[in-house]
C-alpha cells in the first residue's frame, strides 16, 4: 500500500525535488567542465555536488514514504547516475580519437 505525502512534508518534497535538480545540474557541469580542462578542482566541486544531491534524494524518499523495493530503486538511480557521466565521457573521449584517427592523411 502506497502512504500519501504528509500535506506538513509538502515543503519538504518541494525543497527537495528542487534541490535534486540544482545538484544534479551541477554534478554534470561541474564534470563535464572538469574533464575537458582537466582540473582536479572541479571534480571536488561535482562529487560536492553528488553528495547534495545525494541526501537530497534520501530526504525525498524519506518524506515521500518510498518503501521496500522503492528503496532499492532509490539506491539504483543514485549509482546510475554517479556512474553515468563517466561513461559518457570514456564513450565521447573514445569516439573523438577514432574520429582524429580516421581523418590523419595517409602517411601519418
Amino acid at each position: 500500500m502506497i502512504e500519501p505525502v504528509d500535506p506538513a512534508d509538502l515543503r519538504l518534497v518541494f525543497a527537495a525535488a528542487a534541490a535534486i535538480v540544482l545538484g544534479g545540474a551541477g554534478y554534470a557541469g561541474l564534470f563535464a567542465w572538469a574533464r575537458l580542462k582537466n582540473r582536479r578542482r572541479w571534480l571536488v566541486g561535482a562529487y560536492v555536488c553528488y553528495a547534495a544531491l545525494a541526501a537530497a534524494v534520501l530526504l525525498l524518499a524519506r518524506t515521500a514514504h518510498l518503501d521496500g523495493a522503492w528503496q532499492g530503486v532509490v539506491v539504483l538511480m543514485l549509482v546510475g547516475y554517479l556512474l553515468a557521466p563517466h561513461g559518457i565521457w570514456h564513450l565521447c573521449a573514445a569516439s573523438h580519437r577514432l574520429e582524429r584517427g580516421s581523418r590523419a592523411p595517409p602517411g601519418d
